[in-house]
């Protein structure tokens, strides 16, 4: 090959120099790439917090480099037809965490959120092996998802304080939730001051009533089972009422492990333990009451069978989640 003159070597030289090689060049197409990807990202979410994605969206936003930014993804199913009510309750928490995020005035284009249905995007699942949903999975700036970064649901629950640590957790982005205004529990409150002024209006000239011992054992009572069946829990994780099996149809209403539990289990709990305490009641009344015998042999029967019943099925969901549980009602 003929050697250049050197004129138009230094030429090419100068052109080499001025353009930065191939390397420079490729790092400029990467952040022309990049920029338009934001632009993109932040165009939508300016109009939507969640932003909805299909196959070809998730495959050029989320997967392919070059990317800078995080997104967090919730693979969802909320078609009618697909029947998922866990969906709706976790896509309403979904949105008030990205609503908080959208509107704070931490706002950036460090992480955005983003939504890909089953209808809308059967590929993805199919491309990442997923057969459940409400599915949450955190795609870092960098790298790929780790352990860490796909959501526990069934041990955190869905409520949006709880994703909002775990996106703290996988991001270092701090969002303070603000939910709507929900005014029922001040007109549930306004209601019964209503209820119990009224009834002291009506009957102030006679307020024995407030000193009727069996009405605050009841009201006291009702309060102890609530609490004992795990509604606290409920209202600090946000649990799903149920789970769905996707493949088979089956709905679980227990949840199999020991660390975690649905809102349908906490009303079977406060059943049984409503059974329980109803015949030890009937027991206690057979034993101390002024009624004729046979009555009283009959409420002793009712309250032996409502408490060898349900305290048995209550020692049969401790076992359906302790599988180590040492006892059963007949070893008692």
């Amino acid at each position: 090959m003929a050697a250049l003159p050197v004129p138009l070597l230094a030429l090419a030289l100068l052109l080499l120099a001025g353009c930065g090689g191939p390397g420079a060049a490729g790092q400029r197409r990467k952040e022309m790439v990049l920029s338009e990807k934001v632009n993109q990202l932040m165009e939508w979410a300016s109009k939507r917090s969640v932003i909805r994605m299909n196959g070809d969206k998730f495959r050029r936003l989320v997967k392919a480099p070059p990317r800078n930014y995080s997104v967090i993804v919730m693979f969802t199913a909320l078609q009618p037809h697909r029947q998922c009510v866990v969906c709706k309750q976790a896509d309403e928490e979904y949105q008030i965490l990205a609503n908080s995020w959208r509107y704070s005035s931490a706002f950036t284009n460090k992480i955005f959120f983003a939504m890909v249905d089953f209808d809308e995007g059967s590929d993805v699942f199919q491309m990442l092996n997923m057969n459940s949903a409400p599915t949450f999975i955190n795609f870092p700036a960098k790298g790929k998802p780790k352990r860490g970064d796909t959501y526990e649901l069934q041990v955190r629950g869905f409520a949006a304080e709880q994703l909002a640590r775990w996106v703290a957790d996988r991001t270092d982005v701090h969002i303070r939730v603000i939910r709507p205004p929900n005014y029922a529990g001040p007109l549930m409150l306004g209601l019964l001051l209503a209820v119990i002024g009224g009834l002291v209006y009506l009957r102030g000239s006679n307020l024995d009533f407030l000193y009727n011992k069996t009405g605050w054992a009841f009201a006291a009572l009702c309060f102890v089972l609530a609490m004992t069946s795990g509604q606290m829990w409920n209202h600090i994780r946000g649990p799903p009422y149920a789970h769905k099996n996707p493949h088979t149809g089956q709905v679980n209403y227990i949840h199999g492990s020991s660390q975690a539990q649905f809102v349908a289990e906490t009303h079977i709990v406060l059943l049984f333990n409503g059974g329980v305490t109803l015949g030890m009641v009937l027991l206690h009344e057979a034993a101390t009451s002024d009624m004729d015998v046979g009555k009283r042999k009959i409420m002793c029967i009712a309250g032996i069978g409502l408490v060898v019943l349900f305290f048995s099925w209550l020692l049969s969901v401790f076992r359906s989640k302790y599988h180590g549980y040492p006892y059963r009602y007949g070893s008692l």
